[in-house]
């Protein structure tokens, strides 16, 4: 029997997809099939390797995302049909193009000239039955047009003489050309290889669009604009300051010349030549009309929307990217912190909370203007320290940060018997957690500015866990992240938090239902029963005490429980990645080599002896078996690196006291694609533009920082009235000379060829105006 249109579909849609990923239809087909019935991409990344081949995360999440589309198409592709036919037009030749369609695009232009629409003047012109003097005029140009339109006057119709007739057959025409999938696919084509976006100011916007002056006259080829220039050109002009034209290149000094290259195209598209015959200069100016009137808008429209688009996939990916690096960003561990929200004239709120981060103490503490009560300060962390034994001291690093850090190097150096240490960590995201209704649950009687103080001591003892509870868009790594999508953002940024819990683990005897919510398989709901359920019968004493917690089924053990740690348990898988589903296999190991699992574990020498081929069976290939060998060397391991901070420069407090030719240590807290962003301890983070990160030509400055990152820098230039500092990660490089204003380019042209990478100095000035915000 052959196989039915479904099962047609979906191996074309297999192919397709796994050309895109680099793998095989039947690895797609099979991950469909796990997705359908509502796998994780975690779960099938981690525990279904034999069935998917070893597709890893990003792949499968690709993998997702195209098979969400494909689908769609399919699904569009079979109401554009259904469409046509009942409109009695769907010729063989049509629906073999149709079928043919690979893109959302190209199945849109073919269904144009069917799709129902208002009544047009077009449609008005067929109906006054015109259309036989536009076929006429087009197909015999030595035809007189005004000779022929005598015949066609229709006065009851509105078209009573001869210039109106003529404008009918010429709209109808115009219609025809514009909806043309053929000449759209073309013109789309030139355009996108010779298309620039030019941008103007609008007139009198002058002092309001100062921090857009990069592109008052600015001009760049369609397909080269980086997603961060195409955001803030989109910005611009959102906001009425600038004017935006997609253009031809022969057009962008205002000076075309020769013949417009869209215009001949039509007109070769439909045979039309200016031969001096009676009709070819109607027939010319009709082409001119429809690209000027009708394709040129239609096209401008759809692709700078596909602009937008690129760029906001762009801005996306380097917001999920530096998302990923900071919540897997290394963890202080498991002591007693004490956490400082500063600030001045309403004080330094202080909270210590346990290693496992449960709330201890409060305080609020006066030490800078206007009370200065640097004494008593000094008395309160001390004895807040010595009473509940506290390890680290976590700063934020916002208002008067720096001058909290001098007060808590002052306790250090007065109380050394207390061993403590200082971090200097990113507040971003604390204030909308301390206003959240997560917060409101979890500290209902505790002042909102102290709630703060809690979150930035416990991300010190592990980001990942803390930052969950943040919405990620609030944590504030990503490049113009308010003018993307915010639905495509927040499904981007889910993917990545989901992926950074599920590599990490999950304690199910610490964790919070915010922590909880993020791991394979389980919901707010099915979260928060777990933790009803701790809290009500205690700590779960294995895995298998999870199946005792309402609504969690067999379904969703299988998709959570190998994510989820046991530490207190008897069995030492509790505490690995070994999925429950998989400890009849660690036995049969166990069996063969007549050992115990307390023998084994952590046994490397001894593991690395066992060839993994010796237990495949009909369950479990090798790729898990060796996975399983390798989390019995290391159970539990913890893929974040280990925790290092950077050592602020004493006396450098504020950009004012900064001075070209520094070297300085600081944290990478943002990358983005022209650039890395330096928190060195002055307030202000500093930008190492992208030609300045290393001393070989750099593409994407992740492959060589990324946030968390602990460097070095060199100031260049400290720029205070607008705020900018430039370094460089290049220590050797020379001081720039004093800063110019980069020269602007002779013509568009002109700025069309300047490097995408200027050298450092006054040109990194020119980057802090595509500063996220």
């Amino acid at each position: 029997m052959p196989p039915s249109i479904e099962t047609r579909v979906a191996q074309q849609i297999a192919e397709k997809i796994a050309a895109e990923v680099a793998c095989r239809p039947q690895q797609v087909l099979a991950t469909a099939a796990l997705l359908d019935e509502g796998a994780t991409v975690p779960f099938i990344a981690r525990y279904r390797k034999e069935i998917t081949g070893g597709l890893d995360d990003i792949q499968l999440r690709l993998l997702d995302e195209r098979l969400t589309y494909l689908r769609e198409l399919e699904d569009r592709r079979r109401s554009v049909l259904a469409s046509i036919d009942e409109q009695g037009k769907l010729s063989p030749e049509l629906a073999a193009a149709i079928n043919a369609a690979d893109t959302k695009q190209r199945l849109e232009d073919l269904y144009l000239p069917y799709k129902p629409k208002r009544r047009s003047k077009a449609q008005a012109a067929r109906e006054a039955g015109l259309a036989p003097l536009a076929e006429a005029l087009l197909a015999n140009p030595l035809l007189a047009p005004e000779v022929e339109a005598e015949r066609f006057l229709n006065a009851d119709a509105g078209f009573g003489d001869v210039r109106s007739v003529l404008d009918g057959a010429r709209q109808i025409l115009m219609e025809q050309f514009s909806e043309d999938a053929a000449l759209l696919g073309e013109l789309r084509s030139y355009l996108e290889a010779h298309g620039f976006v030019k941008s103007t100011l609008v007139a009198g916007k002058e002092i309001e669009a100062a921090k857009f002056q990069d592109y008052f006259a600015y001009a760049e080829a369609l397909l080269a604009v980086p997603s961060h220039r195409a955001l803030a050109l989109f910005r611009g002009r959102n906001e009425g300051l600038l004017q935006l034209a997609l253009v031809l290149d022969n057009e962008l000094d205002d000076k075309a010349n020769g013949p417009n290259p869209c215009e001949s195209r039509i007109a070769r598209r439909f045979g039309i030549v200016d031969q001096g015959r009676p009709a070819d200069r109607w027939l010319a100016e009709t082409v001119r009309w429809t690209w000027r009137i009708k394709a040129s808008l239609h096209l401008e429209l759809e692709l700078m929307n596909a602009l937008r688009e690129r760029a906001e996939a762009e801005a996306i990916r380097v917001f999920g990217a530096n998302l990923h690096d900071l919540l897997l960003a290394a963890p202080a561990g498991k002591h007693a912190t004490m956490g400082l929200d500063p600030g001045l004239r309403t004080g330094v709120k202080v909270a210590v909370v346990d290693p496992t981060g449960k709330l201890l103490d409060t305080a609020t503490i006066y030490p800078h203007e206007p009370r200065r009560d640097w004494d008593g300060a000094l008395h309160t962390l001390a004895q807040l320290a010595r009473r509940h034994q506290v390890a680290l001291i976590s700063i934020g690093n916002g208002t008067a940060s720096r001058e909290t850090d001098r007060l808590v190097g002052d306790l250090i150096r007065q109380h050394a018997d207390l061993h403590l240490g200082k971090i200097v960590v990113s507040e971003a995201g604390a204030s909308v957690y301390s206003a959240s209704e997560y917060a409101s649950r979890e500290f209902p009687d505790l002042d909102v500015s102290l709630r703060g103080a809690v979150s930035i001591a416990r991300r010190l003892q592990d980001p990942l866990a803390e930052l969950v509870k943040i919405d990620p868009k609030s944590i504030g790594v990503g490049q113009y992240q308010h003018d993307v999508s915010q639905s495509k953002l927040a499904k981007a940024l889910n993917g990545v938090v989901e992926d950074c819990v599920n590599a990490v683990g999950v304690d199910v005897n610490t964790a919070s239902v915010a922590l909880l919510t993020r791991v394979s398989g389980l919901s707010p709901t099915l979260a928060a029963n777990i933790v009803t359920h701790r809290d009500k019968h205690g700590a779960f004493r294995n895995r298998q005490a999870l199946r005792g917690v309402p609504r969690l089924g067999d379904k969703t053990f299988e998709l959570a429980a190998g994510f989820l740690r046991v530490h207190e348990s008897d069995n030492p898988l509790d505490r690995s990645a070994v999925h429950p589903e998989a400890y009849p296999l660690v036995e049969r190991i166990l069996a063969d080599i007549r050992k115990g699992i307390g023998e084994v574990i952590g046994d490397s020498r001894l593991l690395r002896t066992l060839v993994p081929e010796k237990f495949i069976d009909d369950r479990f290939g090798l790729p898990t078996v060796r996975d399983i060998l390798r989390e019995l060397e290391k159970p539990g391991r913890d893929p974040r690196p280990e925790f290092r901070a950077a050592a602020f420069r004493e006396g450098v407090e504020s950009a004012k006291d900064l001075q070209p030719g520094m070297i300085l240590e600081g944290v990478v807290t943002n990358v983005a694609n022209f650039g890395a962003f330096v928190d060195i301890g002055v307030h202000q983070d500093g930008l190492v533009h992208i030609s300045a990160i290393a001393d070989r030509f750099v593409k994407d400055p992740r492959t060589v920082v990324k946030a968390g990152d602990v460097v070095k820098v060199k100031v260049l230039e400290v720029d205070l009235a607008r705020q900018r500092i430039a370094l460089s990660m290049r220590l050797a490089d020379a001081l720039p000379n004093t800063p110019k204003a980069a020269p602007a380019p002779a013509s568009a042209r002109a700025r069309q060829r300047q490097q995408d990478q200027p050298q450092p100095g006054s040109a990194m000035a020119s980057a802090f105006a595509r500063l996220k915000r």
